[in-house]
């Protein structure tokens, strides 16, 4: 209890139980806590809100235990001093407004659907830019074992102008591209997109995202009517696309259409009105991801189905389909013997392109080959060995000639 209000600085006590203990079936034990604590001199009440809820804080001396309580790389928020008018008299403090219940709440919701614990959270931390401004995020969530390693929360009540929305992931954006102080940029781009954003400075600061693409960004929106949040969020998808939307993968004449989102900010939406009626609350399908219709769950809505997986499998089946194409015309211009008509084997095809020579037989498939000169070296040896049976009939004859003329002389 005093971890929470010491990261949250004031929350109701429906917001603590639906934060702390969301198995309870009201938020009576809570309240009791709450009352406990402030008998201990550690809790206060600071004001009750319209809807009825009193609105808690931490008194200077819990202010104190929750920053003993805290790890040291969680920031604790100020301490809500209590003020007094002219007569000394506690005055109650105006400066909690429907935006700060918001932002409580829907830390609550998510929290107690299992996504991190109230040390998950902090608020207001600041991303400056080298332009002079700094960007700040209502809510940054770390929840690893939910599957969502970080993600940076904007709360908004249908009051902003969609352009400040849009600006707003413009400088997030900007953020996530700023390089590491020592990142060596100019090596890392050579190096592929991996190398890419070890380089830069986002990584330094939140965990891996386990996924293509920066940090998510999610818009959770309430108040005015659920048309008037469904067109904020239509307008917001049209007018950001450019920052979410991702870009497609070379080679898209082979069929590849898979989205390389490794520059790309993955935005969802949802409403606190659609997170708190749907029974499995922010663990329901109340989730979309910009640039799809349906609604999913958030490690769904973050996933990216079409991203890197869809191209490894897509870049495998074009190669593959170019193999294919290939083969197919290489055997169309394998040659074909000029006797039998059978085809070349890749043996004997490759011999006879490795020979600078033509031969007499290169239209002859091997065996074919192999049989005409069988055929010829018979042929030779038949034609040597009747060239000498004529040889040897000549001699003997010119020595019978000699014979005879040496016996007539004599």
């Amino acid at each position: 209890m005093l971890k929470a209000l010491g990261i949250f600085q004031r929350a109701t006590a429906d917001q603590l139980w639906r934060m702390l203990r969301p198995t309870d079936r009201h938020d009576r034990c809570t309240r009791d806590t709450l009352n406990a604590l402030k008998g201990s001199g550690l809790t206060r009440v600071e004001t009750r809100l319209e809807s009825g809820h009193q609105l808690w804080v931490l008194t200077e001396k819990g202010h104190k235990e929750a920053k003993l309580l805290l790890p040291k790389n969680v920031r604790i928020s100020a301490l809500r001093k209590l003020e007094f008018d002219d007569e000394g008299r506690p005055v109650e403090s105006d400066g909690y407004d429907e935006h700060a219940a918001a932002v409580t709440s829907t830390a609550a919701v998510l929290t107690g659907a299992g996504y991190g614990t109230p040390l998950s959270w902090q608020t207001e931390i600041g991303h400056k830019l080298p332009y002079g401004y700094t960007q700040y995020a209502d809510l940054t969530m770390r929840a690893p074992d939910a599957g969502v390693p970080a993600m940076l929360l904007e709360v908004d009540r249908v009051t902003e102008p969609v352009d400040d929305l849009v600006d707003k992931l413009l400088r997030y954006r900007d953020w996530f591209e700023l390089p590491a102080p020592k990142g060596g940029r100019a090596v890392a781009w050579a190096k592929g997109e991996a190398a890419v954003h070890a380089s830069r400075l986002w990584p330094h600061l939140y965990p891996a995202t386990g996924r293509e693409g920066y940090v998510p960004v999610a818009f959770v929106f309430t108040g005015k009517t659920a048309a008037q949040r469904e067109s904020r969020m239509r307008r917001l998808e049209h007018a950001a696309r450019a920052y979410f939307a991702g870009t497609s993968y070379p080679g898209r004449s082979a069929g590849i259409t898979a989205v390389d989102y490794h520059r790309a900010v993955p935005v969802v939406v949802t409403e606190l009105e659609r997170i708190t009626a749907d029974p499995a609350g922010a663990a329901g399908a109340v989730w979309r991801r910009l640039g799809r219709q349906e609604w999913q769950t958030l490690p769904e809505a973050l996933d990216n189905p079409d991203g890197d997986r869809l191209y490894a499998v897509q870049w495998k089946d074009a190669r593959d389909r170019r193999a294919e194409r290939e083969a197919a015309e290489r055997e169309a211009k394998r040659p074909v013997c000029a006797r039998c008509g059978a085809k070349f084997t890749d043996d004997r095809w490759n011999l006879i392109r490795q020979d600078s020579w033509s031969g007499a037989w290169d239209d002859l498939c091997g065996a074919c080959a192999q049989e005409s000169v069988a055929r010829a070296e018979v042929e030779r040896v038949a034609r040597r060995q009747g060239e000498d049976v004529a040889a040897g009939t000549a001699a003997e004859a010119q020595t019978s000639r000699a014979r005879g003329l040496f016996r007539r002389r004599g």
